[in-house]
């Protein structure tokens, strides 16, 4: 499996999905052209952009091209990389009609090709693509302290995110990546700590 510190950005779940079995990294969707209007999503890309890199992974139609256009303009230059598939003309399983191009969207195209696609953006020799060794948080620490799994769990976790300036509609194992990404285990105790006090001044 590649490695890389670099978030990938794709369109969809289905591509996230797909991503997911082959390389280890933060991915986030755009979810389609919803982040033409989503200021919140158009700021944690731009966030994660400055702070690590990232690389525009979407489909290889009209679309996909909008989208890949959209996202490297609301990032600074030099803070991303393209990652490209070629034109494979098909319909994915799980559809019923191919798309209207008739071309297949990266959640279909074999892995191989994704591999390769995603070495010609130069990641493997990043650092030899390896994570930051840090500390990271888990499913666990975010149940101990209050942040999923208890009543009010999701109340506070929205108001959180909020003081993070992520976007409240975050799922907890998406928060999960994000938090490992951005801050690590240490000023993820420091900035939860910092949000109780603020809380509990209310």
């Amino acid at each position: 499996m590649l490695k890389t510190d670099r978030a990938i950005i794709v369109e969809g779940k289905y591509d996230k999905i797909k991503l997911s079995g082959i390389v280890d990294a933060l991915i986030i969707e755009t979810d389609g052209f919803r982040v033409f209007k989503d200021k919140e999503l158009q700021k944690l890309i731009k966030r994660i952009a400055e702070e690590k890199g990232i690389i525009i992974f979407t489909d290889s139609d009209a679309a996909g091209f909008k989208i890949r256009a959209f996202v490297a303009s609301i990032v600074p230059k030099g803070t991303f990389l393209h990652a490209y598939i070629p034109d494979v003309f098909g319909k994915e399983k799980r559809k019923t009609a191919p798309s209207a191009e008739g071309k297949l969207g990266l959640e279909g195209i074999p892995d191989e090709i994704i591999v390769n696609a995603l070495k010609r953006t130069g990641i493997e020799n990043e650092g030899n693509a390896q994570l930051s060794p840090h500390k990271e948080i888990t499913a666990f620490d975010l149940m101990s302290d209050g942040l999923c799994g208890k009543d009010g769990s999701k109340k506070l976790r929205e108001e959180f995110l909020k003081f993070l300036g992520l976007p409240a509609h975050l799922s907890t194992s998406s928060l999960i990546k994000l938090i490992n990404s951005i801050y690590g285990y240490d000023l993820y105790r420091q900035m939860l700590s910092d949000f109780l006090c603020r809380e509990k001044a209310k």
